[in-house]
């Protein structure tokens, strides 16, 4: 090794007990904290955006170091996954009335209920995430994550688990987007099944959901 370098033996040695250099062990702690953002960021963070975590942390870094390193270690940040659109409002289902207009208050549990649907990075790749709110204490009580986004897999299931931890004992709204999901016949049934619920959906929008490219 030392032939290839061209560097003396007995400087290796030197080098070798007086081991890592204040440098070599401040390059170390950047690499740990550049991990660490990076994999924060889902692996999508430059070096631009790097310095700048890096900098709230309180580093004293400049953003051509930054580069260096992270070209050093083979961190590259990935292309951010494109908006995907979550809310189909294209359809023929009848939609009921934003009952609700913007009063997001509620006085007991089980009075409104609010409901999106967005995705999420996961060790098994992007699932779509749907979520139920209870308004009165802002608490998820029905989710669930799914590949696909049927009824069947995003709000039917999310449904199930929202009744199940509190039962529509009075009358309940019931708000969300007007997506093919809540406005299926399918859902839509089993809200007519129960005479307490109200139905509110929102004005008529496209919704999407991603990564921030920045």
């Amino acid at each position: 090794m030392c032939e290839v370098f061209k560097v003396r033996k007995s400087s290796y040695y030197q080098w070798l007990k007086s081991g890592p250099s204040l440098r070599w062990q401040e390059n170390e702690k950047l690499l740990r904290e550049i991990m660490d953002i990076f994999e924060g960021s889902d692996q999508t963070y430059g070096s631009p955006r790097m310095t700048k975590e890096l900098k709230a942390r309180g580093m004293i870094i400049s953003q051509n170091r930054v580069a260096k390193m992270m070209r050093a270690a083979g961190i590259r940040a990935r292309k951010p996954k494109r908006f995907v659109v979550t809310t189909d409002s294209k359809h023929n289902y009848p939609v009921a009335p934003n009952i609700l207009n913007q009063k997001f208050r509620a006085t007991r549990p089980a009075q409104i209920w609010v409901s999106d649907i967005t995705y999420v990075r996961t060790k098994s790749g992007w699932l779509y995430l749907t979520v139920i709110i209870d308004l009165y204490d802002r608490k998820v009580i029905g989710w669930s994550m799914s590949k696909g986004l049927s009824a069947a897999e995003t709000i039917i299931p999310a449904w199930m688990m929202a009744t199940w931890k509190r039962p529509v004992t009075q009358n309940l709204i019931f708000h969300s987007d007007r997506g093919i999901q809540y406005a299926c016949d399918e859902f839509s049934n089993i809200l007519k099944a129960n005479k307490l619920i109200i139905r509110s959906i929102i004005l008529p929008e496209i919704r999407t959901t991603g990564l921030d490219e920045n």
